[in-house]
């Protein structure tokens, strides 16, 4: 049986900002940009609600018909800059005093491979309940699916060993090395080059 998946729309707001902060609240790197869990519960929703209104506004996002899981992709063309000012805006919005929210922004963009158009995952979110039952795997090989379909490559940053291991299994290849947060933990930067065996 088969995973339906529909693309959302601005009235599923707050249904995806609460499936990403509760998907990524036990993350180690959103554990590294909100240290301590008082601080992680009050504050990060702020952020994944922001990621969404970008992801609305610039990309797409998938969810399951039931609500348990979401993918948010960015078209990102061959010829792509580093949005510093977008990075300051966005820690403005959701926490000034948080210089980590700016920073993994810088950080990740430095590593994101360019002169290539390709697909970019932002994130994705499967409700904790339902991790392991494959709907991350189905969320992103739709997506996948097109992108051999018409050529084009696929990119992420996994964020724990347990993702890597799921890109890994959908044709991800890690970029170079991984990236080692200051203080904190690793991303694992992966692209897919289409028509990868899976």
């Amino acid at each position: 049986m088969g995973v339906a998946i529909r693309t959302a729309d601005r009235d599923d707001r707050e249904l995806l900002a609460g499936l990403l902060d509760a998907a990524f609240q036990d993350d180690p790197v959103s554990g590294w940009i909100f240290p301590g869990e008082e601080y992680r519960r009050t504050t990060h929703p702020r952020l994944m609600a922001a990621f969404v209104d970008i992801v609305l506004a610039e990309g797409r996002i998938d969810v399951t018909e039931d609500g348990a899981a979401c993918a948010l992709w960015l078209p990102v063309p061959a010829e792509s800059a580093e949005d510093e000012e977008g990075f300051a805006a966005l820690r403005e919005a959701v926490d000034p005093d948080n210089e980590r929210i700016e920073l993994i922004g810088t950080l990740t963009a430095e590593v994101h491979p360019a002169g290539r158009a390709h697909e970019y995952l932002w994130m994705i979110g499967v409700a904790p309940s339902r991790q392991g039952e494959g709907l991350g795997s189905a969320l992103i090989g739709s997506v996948l699916e097109r992108c051999d379909r018409d050529g084009v490559p696929a990119y992420l940053e996994a964020s724990s060993e347990r993702s890597l291991g799921l890109y890994e299994r959908l044709g991800f290849q890690l970029v170079d090395r991984p990236l080692a947060l200051p203080d904190g933990p690793r991303m694992w930067p992966m692209w897919r080059e289409p028509g990868t065996a899976r």
